[in-house]
């Protein structure tokens, strides 16, 4: 007898990450290689972060704090909420994958932009709904008016990316409250905020405020990007305790391991090593746009820690004669932008070799 899978998965494109430093190695035959293609942290965790982690090591042979009780209440005082507003994943990618078990069935719909996140559009493919993707502006921002249009009495989430990956691109304060009058209110409204960290803007959303108008809202932030801990896998939500109570009886009981939480509460109380962080990578992000000024190459500004660039050319090409110089960037094919590439802030060396090889190779 043959298993039989449910349709929706068939539609179901897996998600390709950019590929490991290692693999590039083995196959090139060279021994440094240079990774920009996943926006990650190019620097290390805080030194706190590291000595939490070797002294949790020590009971990893124990099951971790289903609860994560004390990042929970770490969190709930920086971010002034209660703490059964909070759910804790991993990853953040985790809280996209229990909002769609929790509120989709089999088609129903959901909005998005096109293109934005994919795992937007592949954790709502797994659960059976129609995607309603509104393409981006010329401009590459989100075209919230267009999103509202979309909305019929079968949308069950919508889901929105400030900053969005890959344009690098944020709405303001005044856009998404212009936005939510136009949302009806047994919609859910998924704002990812996994770069929120990286904006210095006086416009920017304040989401965590907006709770207290709109049940509505869960918002999702994680601590793979300014904090560096993506080889850990954790990130959390926000949302009221109503939400929050349904996405935790999806939740698997031990999705945060023990690793995961030490670091996150030792990075929450290392904020002076990431402002510096956070300084320098943003003059690093300076010198590579005038960089690509320079070379007369169209790139967006990007309030985050990547920059999308459009070559012009065959971005295919140029990725993997970069690859050849052990240089791995985001070729944006994948997106239907076949001249772009998008590339992560790296170290002053790894983007000074980046610059260079780009412009040998162009």
């Amino acid at each position: 007898m043959k298993c039989v899978a449910k349709k929706s998965i068939l539609k179901v494109k897996p998600y390709v990450p950019g590929k490991p430093i290692e693999e590039v190695k083995r196959e090139m035959g060279i021994r440094k290689v240079i990774k920009l293609a996943s926006n990650e942290n190019p620097y290390s965790p805080s030194p706190k972060v590291i000595k939490a982690i070797r002294n949790a090591s020590v009971n990893i042979n124990r099951y971790p704090d289903s609860g994560c009780f004390y990042l929970r209440n770490k969190l709930a005082n920086r971010l002034k909420v209660s703490k059964d507003f909070l759910i804790f994943g991993n990853g953040s990618d985790e809280i996209i994958s229990l909002a769609t078990k929790v509120f989709l069935s089999d088609k129903e719909e959901v909005v998005l932009a096109k293109p934005s996140f994919l795992m937007y559009d592949i954790f709502s493919n797994i659960s059976g709904a129609f995607i309603k993707a509104v393409p981006l502006k010329k401009d590459l921002s989100y075209d919230l008016n267009a999103m509202a249009k979309a909305i019929t009495v079968r949308t069950k989430i919508i889901f929105l990316g400030n900053p969005d990956n890959p344009s690098g691109k944020f709405f303001t304060q005044k856009q998404l409250e212009d936005f939510l009058k136009k949302v009806p209110k047994n919609v859910l409204v998924f704002i990812d905020e996994a770069y929120y960290e990286f904006v210095n803007s006086k416009d920017y959303v304040d989401s965590v405020g907006l709770l207290k108008k709109h049940k509505n809202i869960i918002v999702s932030r994680t601590f793979s990007k300014m904090y560096g801990l993506a080889g850990l896998r954790i990130g959390y939500g926000i949302g009221h305790k109503e939400i929050i109570d349904l996405l935790n009886r999806a939740r698997d009981p031990f999705n945060v391991n023990s690793l995961a939480q030490a670091a996150a509460v030792a990075a929450l109380s290392d904020q002076p090593y990431y402002r510096k962080i956070a300084k320098e990578m943003n003059a690093q992000k300076t010198i590579i746009q005038k960089k690509l000024n320079e070379l007369g190459l169209d790139h967006k500004e990007s309030c985050t820690n990547f920059i999308l660039i459009d070559l012009k050319k065959d971005a295919a090409k140029v990725t993997d004669r970069l690859m050849q110089k052990g240089i791995i960037v985001r070729n944006m094919n994948f997106c239907g932008w076949h001249t772009c590439i998008r590339i992560s802030i790296g170290q002053k060396e790894e983007n000074q070799k980046f610059l260079n090889a780009l412009e040998g190779v162009l």
